[in-house]
């Protein structure tokens, strides 16, 4: 089913209602430290330079919000999530990316990695989600910083994000590598490399 396609609101095929929020990730929680921590933006930008703000600069960027479903490749979904946070479209608009990017890959502590299409990554609800509900979200859960894209599967968003790379060409990012779906579009259950067709992924 394709982007077009999506409904909100509206379980995937496959997934089931989840009333709390599972803590899933691989690795353990990064500790945060606001003196070190930098949110950059490099690889194929307009201008050629990299972009950066520290945790101070970054949270005073334009606040957005914005009501998306979350679903997890586990099989859960939690609906109607309203996240708070930096939109992917204020990022772009501060630091552009140059004409011929076509992907970005979101890099996360520990240098965990995920890729998207640039048009994913730029969608009106992809945001750099600080808070849930209206609260701060917890480090279990992402904090400082974690990527939102409502119309993928969670994966594709990292917690602990650190910044973005600006890609001419795509490149599969940490679970991608390792048998996840390149592009992970949950009403078509792209769960899996395998499922893959010609033209979704770079070759494994």
């Amino acid at each position: 089913m394709g982007q077009s396609e999506r409904r909100e609101g509206e379980l995937p095929p496959g997934q089931r209602l989840q009333r709390g929020w599972p803590v899933l990730h691989y690795g353990p929680v990064p500790r945060f430290k606001p003196d070190r921590w930098e949110f950059r933006v490099f690889g194929a930008t307009a201008d050629g330079e990299k972009h950066c703000w520290n945790h101070e600069e970054f949270s005073a960027l334009p606040h957005a919000t914005v009501i998306g479903d979350f679903h997890c490749v586990t099989k859960f979904s939690m609906l109607g999530v309203e996240w708070g946070g930096v939109a992917t479209s204020t990022v772009l608009k501060l630091a552009p990316p140059a004409p011929e990017v076509t992907h970005v890959m979101v890099w996360a502590e520990y240098g965990f990695s995920s890729n998207l299409r640039l048009a994913d990554f730029a969608d009106d609800k992809s945001i750099f989600a600080t808070h849930r509900g209206g609260e701060l979200l917890t480090a279990e859960h992402g904090f400082p910083v974690r990527l939102i894209v409502p119309h993928l599967y969670a994966w594709k968003g990292p917690k602990w994000v650190r910044g973005i790379e600006y890609m001419v060409a795509d490149r599969r990012g940490f679970w991608e590598e390792r048998g996840y779906h390149n592009i992970g579009d949950p009403w078509g259950e792209q769960r899996y490399s395998y499922q893959e067709v010609p033209g979704e992924g770079p070759e494994l």
